[in-house]
């Protein structure tokens, strides 16, 4: 038989154990923060008819899509979450509970070219709010506090959560006369953080914008200061556009909600050079950037729209959502160094060696402290003393339980804390309780290095 070289295909991330363990404890943590807020589970399928995922798509979408045949049905794989979405409440519409909260974590594919920091299958974490002909803008002001949340409990503690809201942007360039242009616009100015203002400026004169509105554009979008104060100055914009007011009532609601939804001002800012570069976002939109690596761009983004299902039903679904790209996320962190080395990547909390030909002693050991939530492995080879003792180290369990004949005759265990080196002989009961102490603070342990 001709043997063949292994290979994981350019874009995919295969990660060791003790990295997927980091990253699978970043999982537990969002969707355990998702379910705090009341969003509700959701899978839906990776395969999907082509039909249905690219009715919203087409253009760039189904240039990147992995597409197939199988017999007579024309399949895709999944690109993102929220086209899922919504032809699953276009589907069940008449069984949903309206305001619909929902959140998916799960693999999504994209055939675009692969390079760094960027895959072609990669894990999204979104949550959406969906509403029934209506939605009230306090889900929008709720989004950045599931945001904070979670960025919090994973460790990361320098980061800004960047809000803005494209009415604001549509009816300004309204009233510069510059309706038509609007979405090329905010696309170009959207860029302003990966290609500079020169350029920016330039691509707007290619658009036929003027100096002069390209002046005033750039003077608006440059609006700074405390979120106080980036409200003050757009008030002297106020009745010259219905559009721009409303977008600045909507701003205003959203930062004063803030506060009592535990978000402190210094992870959030009103900033006016935010668009998203998707058209169907029409409200608040939402950015999330790390304080000292403005160079990885936003690890976390989304908005409002006001037509989720518009290609698979006539009803009005306006939602509000995020997405955070946890591969992606994961890749970055690693890069920077910021996943913590203090994290407990063993899978199993203690190892049992039987040290007796008889095994259920150690058996019945293993089977008491599963019972007590603790995770144990069972070691069964037969091989020398070194070498199992060099396989727990491998492991880097923290601890091991030794089960000689002097300690089944007393009805005991010795445990060695593999960490320093201390051993003690207890009953069942006492090294459950030893070991259960130490999960425990293990377990306040963070994936991600506070940064």
């Amino acid at each position: 038989m001709e043997r063949m070289t292994p290979r994981t295909l350019s874009g995919f991330m295969e990660l060791d154990p003790k990295n997927e363990a980091r990253f699978q404890k970043m999982i537990d943590t969002v969707s355990r923060i998702y379910s705090l807020y009341g969003f509700t589970p959701l899978d839906t399928p990776a395969i999907e008819a082509s039909e249905v995922l690219l009715a919203k798509g087409g253009g760039e979408t189904e240039k990147q899509i992995y597409r197939f045949q199988k017999g007579d049905s024309d399949l895709s794989l999944r690109f993102d979450l929220t086209v899922p979405l919504a032809k699953y409440v276009a589907m069940n519409y008449g069984s949903l509970a309206f305001p619909f909260r929902r959140y998916q974590i799960g693999k999504v594919y994209r055939g675009e070219r692969a390079q760094r920091g960027r895959f072609r299958e990669f894990y999204q974490a979104d949550i959406d709010i969906v509403g029934d002909g209506s939605l009230d803008i306090l889900n929008e002001a709720e989004i950045p506090s599931v945001i904070y949340r979670v960025f919090t409990e994973l460790g990361l503690a320098r980061f800004v959560i960047r809000v803005n809201n494209r009415k604001v942007l549509t009816g300004f360039y309204e009233l510069m006369d510059l309706g038509e242009l609007s979405g090329d616009i905010m696309r170009t100015v959207d860029k302003l953080d990966k290609i500079g203002t020169e350029k920016v400026c330039s691509l707007l004169a290619d658009l036929g914008v003027s100096q002069a509105q390209v002046k005033a554009i750039m003077d608006f979008i440059s609006i700074r200061g405390t979120n106080g104060e980036v409200l003050a100055a757009l008030e002297s914009y106020r009745g010259k556009n219905a559009l721009l007011d409303a977008g600045i009532d909507e701003l205003r609601t959203v930062a004063g909600c803030l506060g009592d939804f535990g978000v402190p001002e210094s992870h959030f800012a009103l900033d006016l050079t935010i668009a998203r570069g998707l058209d169907y976002y029409t409200g608040t939109v939402y950015e999330t950037c790390m304080t000292d690596h403005p160079e990885v761009g936003s690890i976390c983004s989304g908005g409002r729209y006001d037509n989720l299902a518009g290609y698979y039903t006539d009803k009005s679904l306006p939602g509000v959502g995020i997405s955070i790209g946890l591969t992606r996320l994961f890749f970055v962190l690693q890069d920077c160094g910021l996943l913590s080395e203090d994290f407990p990547c063993a899978p199993a909390d203690i190892l049992v060696l039987p040290m007796t030909e008889d095994m259920s002693p150690a058996i019945s050991l293993a089977t008491a402290l599963r019972a007590r939530g603790v995770r144990v492995q069972l070691y069964s080879e037969k091989r020398k003393f070194k070498a199992r003792m060099n396989y727990a180290n491998k492991l880097g369990v923290p601890f091991v339980a030794f089960l000689g004949e002097d300690e089944v005759a007393k009805g005991a265990v010795s445990i060695k804390n593999m960490t320093t080196g201390e051993q003690a002989t207890l009953t069942y009961e006492e090294a459950g309780d030893a070991i259960l102490a130490a999960i425990g603070e293990a377990g306040n342990v963070r994936p991600i290095r506070g940064a």
